[in-house]
């Protein structure tokens, strides 16, 4: 396990984002700013905070699991949206940021007086993001949406699952996380934009946009052929054989992904007619001709033990590995030498351990810094330090409960 470490400096050190937004997708996207050396401060309702920190268990240290892996490199401040006051402290920051981040419903920024057009009135080079369940325009934009929603709305859902059997979701909120890199990927864009003019701009996703742009050659099939995709389980729709499979002792994931690995496998595996076989020899037959191949193939697996199919194909090059249980993936040496499993120390819950960044920059490197925060932990910091409040004012706003 490899120890934190900020020797460096950091692509987006000096960048300073304001962050309205809670659950997942705008926290994720706030996450992978400060891992890259942003300032992220994190705006949360007073007493309560973003909603995830009460969603377990598991906890540690009265912090939920949940908010802990999507928080880290942030300041927390509290302060109430509701009251005027707190809505004057939020554009009095927005003034000193780089970057704001809000994943409200749609309606509810021009409610609190926080939309783009009043805000790029105060800061004309902020870069405003809105992350919403489907968008600003369109028939659907006023409806909440939530991941699940989206994956049963974007399709998802229709293409998971065995053949027979009700639709499956995706096992964790990959549409919230997939509009996170999507929209940070704009950020990004927008700043260099904003570096060569001095200019910010609105940048927009919708968790309903995110899923359809990530359905990839499952809806260009459509988009082609018109017909419907369907469920194949673990199989691939336009790959054969790639899919799982039973071996004597355990399942695991066969990934042959052109003819030149089917043949060395062919070989391995002592089926070598089968290399050669019409219905089988390419790619786009062995697809034609898919429940013959994979009757076939199901019998020859269940010939050996998964660790010795693993070993075969690795040593010939032919993708193949097992399917491991989460406590596996995080003490896979490859995991482990990669850095994707970090530690810190949490001012409640003591060390903890964190996914790591999978962003790799060799110059300016991203890095875990901070623990994810007590709810309100920098209020007194960010008001005094940032905007200059003094500590009767502060107390005054505590009394009236605006932060």
């Amino acid at each position: 396990m490899k120890q934190v470490n900020c020797t460096n400096n950091q692509s987006l050190e000096g960048i300073r984002v304001l962050d309205l937004s809670r659950v997942l997708a705008g926290p994720y996207c706030s996450m992978m700013l400060g891992d890259l050396g942003a300032e992220v401060i994190k705006v949360e309702q007073p007493e309560v905070g973003d909603g995830t920190r009460q969603w377990g268990p598991p906890f540690k240290g009265g912090e939920s699991a949940y908010f802990l892996c999507i928080n880290r490199n942030k300041k927390s401040i509290t302060i109430d949206l509701k009251h005027p006051e707190g809505i004057k402290i939020v554009k009095e920051l927005v003034k000193e940021s780089d970057i704001f981040i809000e994943n409200f419903r749609y309606g509810t920024m021009n409610k609190f007086g926080l939309n783009y057009e009043v805000l790029k009135k105060i800061n004309s080079k902020l870069i405003y993001c809105s992350i919403s369940g489907f968008g600003s325009t369109g028939p659907y934009r006023d409806l909440p949406g939530y991941d699940f929603l989206i994956q049963a709305m974007g399709g998802i859902m229709s293409i998971t699952g065995e053949p027979v059997g009700a639709p499956m979701k995706v096992g964790v909120a990959i549409v919230d996380i997939t509009a996170a890199l999507y929209v940070t990927s704009a950020i990004l864009a927008a700043l260099i934009y904003r570096k060569e003019t001095g200019e910010g701009q609105k940048v927009e996703t919708s968790l309903l946009e995110s899923q359809v742009a990530w359905l990839a050659n499952v809806g260009s099939n459509y988009l082609i052929s018109g017909k419907v995709p369907k469920r194949y389980g673990n199989a691939h729709p336009n790959i054969v054989p790639y899919q799982t499979f039973k071996t004597k002792d355990e399942y695991i994931a066969l990934a042959i992904g052109n003819d030149l690995q089917w043949k060395k496998f062919c070989k391995l595996a002592g089926i070598e007619k089968l290399a050669e076989n019409p219905k089988f020899k390419i790619n786009s037959k062995r697809v034609d001709n898919r429940e013959e191949l994979i009757g076939i193939l199901n019998k020859v697996m269940l010939k050996k033990r998964g660790k010795e199919w693993v070993k075969l194909c690795r040593d010939k090059g032919i993708p193949c590995g097992p399917i491991n249980t989460i406590d596996k993936v995080f003490n896979d040496p490859q995991v482990l030498d990669r850095g994707m499993v970090v530690e810190v120390n949490h001012p409640s819950a003591g060390k903890i351990k964190l996914a790591g960044i999978p962003m790799k920059l060799s110059r300016t490197p991203a890095l875990v810094k901070t623990p994810p925060p007590l709810l309100g932990e920098h209020t007194n910091e960010i008001l005094s330090g940032l905007l200059g409040y003094n500590k009767d004012e502060i107390l005054r706003l505590r009394k009236e409960k605006v932060i």
